[in-house]
């Protein structure tokens, strides 16, 4: 308590010394408040000196200091006192250099503290400016059935499953205006204080002014939807060239650049034995690490759409609940058979339709193929011999451990392609279905109506769903639970927002053609920028597969020509004995440049793949199946063709 009360008196001291830091705890919404965080702060930049301090210490006392020599000669022939270290001064030398270790750690781990809530911040912008548009669409919806601001702002707020960080900002709009006791403008001018994006802040100053001079606020969001839906061209195309950049980027990083180390530690080291342990840091640390870290690069600056979490529940009706239940004799046995069947009904359906669990959700592909690759991997442990030579070992099981890397892979990268494909096709026929509603309510009937009239119509692969959306209507349900049931199977962003913006608007007023046409146009300037970006990054994606077989080609020449010839003159040499004028070769055995020539181009197969998904369609789960054709392609041309 008394050193927060310290930190309280610092900060009241010069509150101009923290300002920035307070409005980025405010705008990264961290729920904290400024003391506490400093608090915080400094007990974490001080226990970690304090580590890194005594770790220090530590290594100082085990390693031997190193040997310094100054390399400038003496020209002048001026005398140099001999110095040297005696056990008190290298007592001190090390408390000296604790000290050092300390304050440089503390201070590392005090300015990363500090800078933290403003990565937060910009993170929080970017996912705001992301989904504004469809919360503007939302605010729309509900304002052409006639509701109010607030209630709208009340109504958006709980949907954060669906317009992710957008919610949190209008949450304190409503925060301020039913506990605080604020008036609508005053909660919209300190929402623009305080909120990260830019985009945002002009969108509620233009809603304040509308308000202020009692302009029409449909009007308002009508235009505004229009302005962000084409805003999106102008932010996919600043996202295509700057993918540009990263794939020239990859192939000179991370394709050119290992390349070049590996022939160029590969030759050296049949001349000395050290390139082998550099060589290993480029194949199993470098190229993995980098790749990461590119993987992570490109996922920050992707244009891509927030996960959708869709929560349902289970409601028990009770409106009858003083009515005595008359049990006749007799039912008591469908009653125990309807019991069995709930029972026993997930594990019927999963027998009848196997591989549609494994459609519906492609995760589900670990639960058999895990278990399976743990198997493999065992019997292939127990049924290897132990061989004297670890070279030969690593030889004899690495082929099958990537066997057991596949079966974990390859499964879920064709189901989860498969899925992928089905969404797909879904999503591009949502603009047609969406104009098609609208055109049908403009004349009179209701969602319904439309609905029955829609299911004769052909639109693909969603007529099956409009089916079993007319099916659950005709049994009872009501649009609105159709429509949410129709999400849940399907849970895509596009859908869940869709689903969300009809449900809301119907709710509101029966006529909501306008409300249709603007997300059908949504949808459609969507599906417009995702096939313009599929067909940008096609490109992309042959880019890494041409690269990968480029590396896979000179590795394999190397093996192949290189090596073979080297080991045949280190055998002849061995034969005949040492000759005047022969290459020195090194002590390292040839089978130690083989294994990990092979099993760079394996490592490289693996994060090639993942980059080609993340690239190409945006997503690391999509990466798999390139991932696994590349290992596949590594694997044949190691073991059959070489």
């Amino acid at each position: 308590m008394q050193f927060r009360r310290l930190i309280r008196r610092r900060v009241e001291s010069d509150p101009t010394r923290y300002r920035d830091l307070h409005n980025d705890l405010i705008a990264a919404n961290m729920g904290t408040t400024l003391d506490r965080y400093l608090l915080r702060t400094f007990l974490a930049s001080g226990l970690f000196g304090l580590f890194c301090a005594i770790a220090g210490f530590f290594m100082m006392n085990l390693l031997p200091l190193p040997e310094f020599h100054i390399r400038i000669h003496n020209v002048f022939g001026l005398g140099m006192p001999a110095l040297g270290l005696t056990g008190t001064a290298v007592t001190i030398l090390q408390i000296v250099l604790t000290a050092v270790i300390f304050v440089l750690a503390a201070a590392a781990v005090y300015l990363f503290f500090l800078y933290y809530p403003s990565l937060v911040k910009k993170n929080r912008a970017a996912r705001i400016n992301l989904l504004l548009h469809n919360a503007v669409s939302y605010m729309y919806a509900l304002r052409r059935g006639g509701a109010q601001m607030v209630t709208i702002f009340r109504s958006i707020s709980e949907n954060a499953a669906v317009y992710g960080e957008v919610v949190h900002e209008f949450r304190r709009v409503v925060r301020d205006t039913d506990y605080f006791g604020h008036d609508l403008i005053t909660a919209l001018r300190h929402l623009q204080e305080t909120t990260p994006s830019e985009k945002l802040q002009e969108f509620v100053q233009d809603l304040i002014s509308v308000i202020e001079s009692g302009g029409d606020v449909l009007a308002f969001l009508d235009a505004r939807v229009r302005m962000y839906q084409e805003d999106a061209r102008f932010e996919q195309k600043i996202f295509l060239s700057t993918l540009q950049m990263a794939a020239e980027m990859y192939v000179t990083l991370f394709v050119a650049g290992p390349l070049f180390l590996i022939i160029v530690m590969v030759v050296m080291g049949f001349v000395s034995s050290t390139p082998v342990m550099q060589l290993s840091i480029v194949i199993y640390l470098l190229v993995p690490v980098g790749s990461l870290f590119f993987i992570l690069a490109i996922d920050t600056i992707s244009i891509k759409t927030e996960t959708v979490e869709q929560y349902t529940e289970a409601r028990w009706l009770h409106e009858f609940g003083d009515v005595r239940i008359d049990k006749q004799p007799g039912n008591e046995p469908f009653f125990e058979r309807l019991e069995r069947y709930d029972k026993v009904k997930g594990l019927r359906s999963f027998l009848r339709h196997p591989l549609q669990a494994f459609l519906v959700e492609p995760n589900r592909t670990f639960y058999v193929t895990v278990p399976v690759a743990l198997a493999y991997v065992l019997l292939t442990l127990l049924a290897t011999p132990a061989y004297p030579d670890i070279e030969i070992l690593i030889d004899v099981l690495d082929d099958h451990l990537i066997v057991a890397l596949l079966i974990v892979l390859l499964p879920f990268g064709i189901f989860h392609q498969l899925w992928r494909r089905k969404v797909m096709d879904i999503e591009a026929s949502i603009p047609e279905f969406l104009h098609r509603l609208s055109g049908i309510n403009q004349v009179g009937l209701n969602l319904a109506q439309a609905i029955r009239v829609l299911v004769k119509a052909d639109l693909g692969v969603l007529t099956y769903e409009i089916r079993k959306i007319q099916r659950d209507i005709e049994w009872g349900a009501s649009v609105q639970e159709a429509l949410v049931r129709f999400e849940v199977r399907i849970r895509t962003p596009t859908i869940a927002r869709v689903v969300t913006l009809i449900t809301t608007a119907s709710r509101m007023t029966g006529d909501i053609g306008e409300v249709l046409n603007i997300a059908a146009r949504d949808a459609a300037i969507s599906e417009n920028l995702k096939r313009e970006r599929q067909s940008e990054m096609f490109i992309y994606t042959a880019i890494v597969y041409l690269v990968f077989i480029v590396f896979l080609f000179v590795v394999a020449v190397i093996d192949t020509q290189f090596l073979s010839a080297l080991a045949e003159l280190n055998t002849l040499s061995a034969a005949s004995g040492p000759a005047a004028g022969a290459v020195p070769i090194g002590s390292t055995p040839i089978i130690t440049f083989e294994r990990l020539l092979y099993h760079g181009c394996l490592i490289q197969a693996l994060f090639s793949g993942l980059i080609a998904g993340q690239m190409g369609e945006g997503s690391v789960r999509a990466g798999v199946k390139h991932a696994a054709v590349m290992l596949i392609i590594a694997l044949v041309v190691f073991t059959v063709v070489i």
